[in-house]
């Protein structure tokens, strides 16, 4: 635990988000089957979730399940809901325990009812924790929740709600699944792959992104910790120079 010395949490990203790739690829590199690899990787999400609330992160967002993840295999997808349902039923103590509240973005109608109800249960049970708020991306794409805000701003613009000159990054910002939410400081993307891949476009439009050969399924605690120092010795400019900043 000596790295977790050598993180300064006077400079903690306020909000960070992970996309959580590679548990197919780890289920093969073990010879099994991809949804051994998708509930491997549930034990990852929770010491990834406890790491973050102590090390005092106020926004976790993970990208659980894409609304492109719907063409996967039929028995994929069930997998998945299946160990959805299981682990917000597992987790609710650990959420709780940790004064953790839970969120949900993306088209979260087009999910089984079980995995509705169970979700909905713990958003509930969870709503007055304090210390951090993860949310859950779910049947998420962000296309589809740009497309859905322009319409909603339009739809106010037809019936003279909102003046089309009133429409700035804060409007937009009230139509989109993260309202509540900041913008990221910091992305993390497992597994080697360097993409985005549809995920929260306009709130990592400044961002940080680190990039790991790491599969999901071996991303530890002090894997974390590495990602949090990397961004910690970037000079984050936002438009501005150097001497600016200084």
């Amino acid at each position: 635990m000596e790295i977790l010395n050598t993180v300064d949490t006077t400079n903690l990203p306020k909000h960070l988000a992970i996309i959580m790739d590679g548990n197919g690829r780890w289920a093969k590199q073990q010879g099994l089957l991809r949804s051994l690899g998708h509930q491997s990787g549930t034990k990852s999400v929770k010491v990834i979730i406890e790491a973050s609330a102590k090390l005092g992160i106020e926004f976790l967002t993970l990208y659980a399940f894409s609304s492109e993840n719907w063409n996967r295999p039929k028995l994929e997808v069930e997998t998945l809901m299946k160990v959805l349902i299981n682990s917000l039923k597992k987790e609710l103590v650990t959420l709780q325990k940790n004064n953790i509240k839970l969120n949900a973005i993306g088209n979260l109608e087009k999910l089984p009812q079980s995995a509705q109800k169970e979700l909905l249960d713990v958003i509930n049970k969870t709503k007055d924790n304090t210390k951090m708020t993860l949310t859950l991306a779910l049947s998420y794409g962000s296309r589809e929740e740009l497309v859905s805000a322009v319409k909603n701003i339009c739809s106010k613009v037809k019936n003279n709600i909102i003046s089309i000159d009133a429409i700035d990054d804060s409007i937009i910002n009230e139509h989109l699944y993260t309202q509540n939410l900041p913008d990221v400081d910091l992305l993390i993307r497992t597994s080697g792959e360097h993409r985005i891949s549809n995920f929260l476009l306009w709130q990592i439009a400044y961002a940080e992104l680190y990039f790991t050969d790491i599969l999901w399924p071996d991303f530890k605690e002090q894997d974390l910790y590495e990602a949090i120092i990397s961004y910690q010795k970037r000079e984050r400019r936002f438009g501005k120079t150097s001497e600016q900043i200084k």
